[in-house]
């Protein structure tokens, strides 16, 4: 198996693990197999314990949840020691008998992905006296020189959700509803057919598109009554005392009597400037 990764890895991991050699890793993990130098990186093999254990990588799978965790620091503590705030133990696999390393710990510090500024990219192995250009080397553990990358972190992507059937009935865009069968009977005029003219509109004409649910009035169903100290009265064009003297005229005498030639208006426009001598 590779080293790792890679150096160009371009999303950060999201978790750290120990497994077995003799097992595959846990799901969604590579493991780290061999060393820089192409060497076999097994931790905790012995005389006593022959199997032998891998670090193991999870690399973030997308950047649209700004909540899924990534590993911003790893750390290498003594066995004996609590980890600094903020980190956790990488757990040694399922098997009280077996462990990775008696001295020593690693450990890792997680962050949200939306809040963390860098994280890491990258885990690799070497031997002590190797040095790994690009790389941060974080200590020593199992006669191995734990060496990790950072890079920024990128910005989450909201991935786009798609509208399924029973949204898209709530949806505010004008739909074409079929018409009504009838004898004679006009096909109903929604919002968007409908012209300034309001007041031409039929008794079943209706400015709110009835298939969507955010097309309902408050005042669909009350009936219109008049108040009761207005009935009674007339509503001719006399009615009121204030429009009693009205008059009404006609185009030619509103034209007759607002007629005005511009005769001072065009004698001076037609003068001609005077000339310098």
């Amino acid at each position: 198996m590779d080293p790792g990764p890679g150096a160009d890895a371009a999303l950060p991991l999201a978790g750290l693990a120990w497994s077995a050699a003799s097992a595959p890793p846990p799901r969604g993990f590579s493991a780290i197999s061999c060393t820089v130098e192409g060497a076999p990186a097994s931790f905790g093999k012995s005389f006593a314990q022959k199997s032998g254990y891998f670090l193991c990588l999870n690399a973030l799978g997308g950047l649209e949840n700004p909540q899924d965790n990534v590993v911003v620091d790893v750390q290498i503590v003594v066995d004996k020691s609590s980890p600094p705030p903020g980190f956790v133990a990488v757990c040694d696999p399922q098997d009280s008998k077996a462990s990775v390393s008696k001295k020593k710990r690693l450990c890792v510090r997680l962050a949200p992905l939306g809040a963390a500024d860098t994280a890491v990219v990258d885990v690799r192995l070497s031997g002590k006296a190797k040095s790994v250009p690009g790389y941060l080397r974080v200590g020593d553990m199992g006669g191995f020189a734990v060496w990790c990358k950072k890079a920024k972190v990128p910005r989450p992507v909201p991935k786009p959700r798609g509208l399924s059937r029973d949204l898209q009935g709530l949806s505010l865009e004008a739909r074409s509803q079929p018409s009504p069968a009838g004898k004679g009977g006009a096909p109903e005029r929604t919002l968007s057919r409908l012209g300034s003219r309001a007041s031409t509109l039929g008794r079943k004409d209706s400015i709110y598109e009835a298939s969507s649910l955010y097309g309902i009035s408050a005042m669909d169903g009350v009936p219109f009554t008049l108040h009761p100290r207005f009935e009674g009265k007339s509503c001719g064009p006399l009615a009121f005392s204030a429009f009693a003297d009205l008059t009404i005229k006609s185009l030619a005498e509103i034209e007759e009597e607002y007629n005005y030639g511009f005769v001072v208006e065009k004698t001076a426009a037609a003068r001609l400037p005077p000339s310098v001598s």
